[in-house]
């Protein structure tokens, strides 16, 4: 029989210890290290995704059914049908969407702006698209360029703390500006006649302006400016799936079917392409 010490002289006192001691019987057992998000979305077949009621054409929720639609949503289908696997979607803000990716509840978040502030917590993918900054101004006000609006008689109305908010601030400095809590708030302040227009990215005052055609007209001031529109996904010391996600944007972009998702998502809420300004390019 071979005793411990003749088993000590030949693996050496390290190995025995970590052979006959009960962690390292566990780690053996429990195989590698916590996966990589790629690794886990081809194990369990789930790609974990936000959804945010309310935030047409981004993200739709029936009501009724409970079935979800937009262009977020057409995406992540996509992308979980060439990585064989289905769409989990936990619903969730846009404030809170960072959150979700750091804690592990989410994979990716589709529509996510990459302000430098975000990307101090997560990364992002390549641009989904570029989406242009747009005003909707209230009847009478008819502005042709930044310039006509960066003026301290120009009242201008923003969403707090948003891309809006902060394009404005970088772009219009002399305009009187509003910055209100919701974008509902800013919309009301230009139809209470307390704002001249309100800054919205294009895929929002479409719609805006679609479900209220009498709140004002879109228009697109010079020179033309857009922010990119990216997913979210959390940082790892594999890019394996960030890698995976540039690639299949790429892939898409190219045979056209990103602009065929935004522009089908926008006829959910009613927006045809012919009514899409020439100026306003995805």
């Amino acid at each position: 029989m071979v005793s411990r010490r003749d088993i000590a002289s030949l693996l050496g006192a390290g190995t025995l210890a970590a052979a006959l001691s009960p962690v390292g019987s566990a780690q053996a057992q429990t195989g590698p290290a916590a996966e990589n998000t790629f690794q886990r979305i081809r194990r369990t077949k789930k790609l974990r995704i936000a959804g945010i009621v309310g935030t047409e054409p981004y993200y739709k929720k029936d009501i009724a059914s409970g079935e979800w639609s937009g262009f977020c949503i057409s995406m992540a289908q996509d992308l979980a049908k060439v990585m064989d696997a289905e769409v989990e979607i936990a619903e969730t803000t846009w404030g809170n969407s960072v959150l979700d990716l750091q804690a592990n509840k989410i994979d990716i978040m589709f529509g996510l702006s990459p302000t430098p502030s975000r990307a101090l917590t997560v990364e992002f993918t390549r641009p989904i698209m570029l989406n242009t900054f747009t005003i909707i101004a209230k009847p009478g006000f008819e502005p042709k360029t930044w310039a006509d609006l960066n003026k301290p008689d120009i009242r201008v109305a923003v969403d707090i703390g948003s891309t809006h908010d902060l394009f404005a601030r970088r772009t219009i400095p002399n305009a009187t500006l509003l910055a209100l809590k919701t974008p509902d708030d800013a919309m009301l302040s230009v139809q209470s006649n307390r704002a001249d227009c309100v800054i919205q990215v294009a895929m929002l005052s479409l719609v805006t302006v679609k479900k209220n055609p009498k709140v004002g007209k879109i228009i697109v001031p010079t020179p033309s400016s857009a922010q990119p529109t990216c997913a979210g996904v959390r940082a790892e010391s594999d890019p394996r799936f960030r890698t995976f996600v540039d690639n299949w944007l790429e892939y898409n972009r190219g045979l056209g079917s990103m602009k065929g998702w935004i522009t089908s998502s926008l006829e959910l809420v009613g927006v045809k392409s012919d009514e899409i300004p020439a100026e306003i390019t995805f």
